[in-house]
């Protein structure tokens, strides 16, 4: 742990992808985890996503050999999704205008201090799950702006 010229404290964080072609190393705070139900994250990951947002300057990159990007096709904010093309972790949310980028908490190199915040595109969660009835928010959409 580090700390900056105002005293306040610096985490470091790091993470990769299943063969290590893809490292990187985030400065600065995460935000909670979100839970992700909508379609295209179901299909992305296999089942729901789990990401935790950084600011995207404190995202540096250490490998990158293995990082490809594919624009998310039915993304609400024109999202891009950055994946390992050796191993196919999927590693980010990228949407161009924001501030941050999301990534898989998964690759994320514990213990991280983090916990879910909330569940996002309850509305288009798989008939083959319940989502747990754990005290969050249920946001129908994407939470941004919406009362749970």
């Amino acid at each position: 742990m580090q700390r900056d010229q105002h005293s306040h404290e610096v985490t470091t964080t790091i993470g990769s992808c299943l063969c290590g072609a893809v490292r990187y190393q985030v400065t600065g705070p995460l935000q909670d985890v979100l839970i992700c139900h909508c379609t295209e994250c179901r299909r992305w990951h296999g089942h729901v996503s789990a990401t935790a947002a950084v600011q995207k300057e404190d995202l540096e990159l250490l490998e990158q050999r293995g990082l490809r990007w594919i624009q998310s096709p039915r993304s609400d904010a024109g999202a891009w999704r950055g994946f390992c093309g050796e191993c196919g972790s999927s590693l980010f949310w990228d949407a161009p205008g924001l501030e941050t980028i999301s990534i898989a908490a998964g690759t994320l190199t514990g213990p991280t201090g983090l916990h879910v915040a909330s569940h996002w595109y309850v509305s288009q969660a798989g008939d083959y799950y319940e989502i747990p009835d754990d005290g969050l928010p249920h946001h129908e959409r994407s939470g941004e702006g919406e009362l749970s």
